[in-house]
């Protein structure tokens, strides 16, 4: 993988927020809403050299540009979004642990991911966010403040999981929020509101106006409705 810092910023026990496009695009949701919400700046980037697939532009085509952007504010990190995940466990394993080394670098005060949940619940235009943590003392605390933990055990697979492991062997309080989803093809602005909502509960932060999500979600359904499904 290719990696470049732009610039060294001047942080100090920053919160990391990192995550990456997932189920009905939650990750990327998420990380491009608190990126303008927050005004961040990017300061460091990565982008990958093993593509696993090519686009056909008809005719000819083109290889996949994967990059993935570290990006910073007043006290907070923000890591990921970018149009997909690492094609190989190689990849992955070198990203989570890049997200370390940050984290180690900036003495970082704890790391948070996001991403879908999918059920089979009808929730309307309410999702849930359920959360998981790197400790069973962390999720009591979490429990205390009013949030769902995740209710059975479940396999989280890509990024959006890994990189919680990943903080948990090097010592690093981490949380995972997911929002609720029941169409993973089609992105999922309440899921992301949800998840949005959630976040700024644990962190205390505001991180914007969220109803510009909700006028997304509802041209989305409209889509949905009139069509049967999306071209996405």
């Amino acid at each position: 993988m290719k990696i470049e810092q732009k610039i060294e910023p001047d942080l100090q026990k920053p919160l990391i927020i990192a995550a990456m496009q997932d189920m009905g695009d939650v990750g990327s949701i998420v990380v491009d809403f608190i990126n303008k919400g927050l005004d961040t700046y990017p300061f460091r980037e990565i982008s990958s050299s093993l593509p696993g697939y090519v686009i056909d532009n008809g005719g000819f085509i083109e290889l996949p540009e994967e990059t993935w952007e570290y990006r910073y504010a007043k006290d907070t990190i923000v890591f990921g979004g970018g149009a997909g995940q690492p094609q190989t466990n190689e990849e992955l394993n070198v990203l989570c642990q890049d997200v370390i080394d940050i984290a180690k670098k900036y003495s970082a005060r704890f790391i948070y991911t996001v991403g879908g949940f999918h059920t089979n619940r009808d929730f309307g235009k309410e999702p849930k966010t359920f959360v998981t943590t790197t400790s069973a003392s962390l999720a009591d605390r979490v429990r205390k403040l009013g949030v769902d933990t995740t209710p059975e055990q479940s396999i989280i697979t890509g990024f959006n999981g890994l990189i919680l492991g990943f903080a948990k062997q090097n010592n690093i309080e981490g949380i995972g929020l997911y929002g609720e989803l029941n169409d993973p093809k089609v992105p999922q602005y309440r899921s992301a509101k949800s998840v949005i909502k959630t976040l700024e509960k644990l962190t205390y932060q505001k991180f914007g106006n969220t109803t510009e999500l909700d006028m997304m979600a509802d041209a989305v359904e409209d889509k949905v409705r009139t069509r049967g499904s999306l071209d996405i």
